[in-house]
């Protein structure tokens, strides 16, 4: 299973990185488990005390019954109250975000997703990356020869 946001790396630099749980109905774990989920539009926000997500999409299970639930509803995430009052202070500063970066299962069978408090970054953090990971890729193929 390998569900993640991609660009999220790219785009971002992470201050905090979390897991969360997710309220899920039973097919839409049974969907995650066949990896057909999508993070790569979701986003998270905070209201009232506490945290969802938006964007994220969960194809219907086929073989479950005819009322499967929107694919890409609003869902809860369930992370403890000390961690949600750590995320909404480090919000008040401003150009941070929540982002979705994977989503998993853990040992247990439970879904989980790995969520970041970020910041975006400038152009010219993003070519310094470019960069590096040019760099790192000729130091590769340097070692290889």
């Amino acid at each position: 299973m390998n569900i993640r946001n991609r660009k999220a790396r790219f785009e971002y630099e992470f201050v905090d990185v979390y897991v969360a749980g997710m309220q899920l109905t039973g097919s839409e774990v049974k969907s995650i488990r066949e990896s057909k989920a999508s993070i790569a539009e979701a986003y998270c926000y905070l209201k009232r005390g506490e945290l969802w997500i938006k964007g994220m999409h969960i194809s219907p299970y086929e073989p479950a019954s005819y009322n499967n639930s929107d694919p890409i509803r609003e869902r809860k995430l369930l992370l403890n109250k000390a961690e949600l009052e750590k995320i909404e202070k480090s919000l008040k500063n401003k150009g941070l975000t929540i982002i979705p970066l994977k989503v998993f299962l853990s040992d247990t069978g439970y879904a989980k997703l790995e969520i970041a408090v970020a910041r975006g970054k400038k152009m010219h953090d993003k070519r310094q990356d470019l960069r590096d990971k040019d760099d790192k890729r000729a130091m590769d193929r340097a070692m290889k020869i």
